[in-house]
């Protein structure tokens, strides 16, 4: 295995329907600007309450890549 270095990225994900959609959304959303995505640590997850109902969903995530 050769050496690698690593960065992460801290962002936050949201979704209407799930906690998987939310994280999904994220690593799409990073993907369009970051290249060599390796992992998503999940950091955090809440919840989004409007007429004392869940809304949405948002997750707060670290991403790693690899720099080139």
């Amino acid at each position: 295995m050769s050496a690698h270095t690593y960065k992460k990225l801290e962002i936050v994900g949201s979704s209407a329907t799930s906690i998987e959609d939310a994280i999904n959304n994220a690593v799409a959303k990073a993907a369009e600007s970051v290249r060599s995505i390796r992992w998503v640590e999940v950091l955090e997850t809440r919840c989004h309450v409007e007429d004392q109902k869940v809304a949405y969903f948002q997750v707060t995530v670290k991403i790693g890549f690899t720099l080139d």
